[in-house]
């Protein structure tokens, strides 16, 4: 079973990304959608998921208009992911309103 959640954090601020919207998708269908926590996670985004590659959608400008702060630059960052392997996938991705990192967690 494939599952997928996700940690966001704002290196600009120093804080988890609290509010901001997540949004899974393959091909051209939504398959979920989630906000982050307090902490900036998302624990379980999705479930029972098939091997595939998966489009993750992080709402930059919506986060960072929502606490009065310009969104310059990054509007939507979009991760095309691929799962194929039977097992947890953790995205995280560290962001500031000019930049971002991501990589496979654990």
């Amino acid at each position: 079973m494939i599952t997928v959640s996700t940690h966001v954090l704002d290196i600009e601020r120093g804080l988890p990304a609290s509010g901001l919207v997540v949004t899974l998708s393959r091909a051209t269908k939504a398959l979920a959608s989630a906000t982050t926590d307090d902490d900036g996670r998302i624990a379980q985004l999705a479930n029972s998921l098939q091997p595939g590659t998966y489009l993750l959608t992080f709402d930059i400008a919506t986060y960072l208009n929502s606490q009065g702060r310009a969104a310059p630059f990054l509007q939507r960052v979009s991760l095309e992911v691929a799962m194929h392997d039977d097992r947890h996938y953790h995205v995280p991705l560290l962001l500031s309103a000019y930049a971002c990192t991501t990589y496979r967690g654990s």
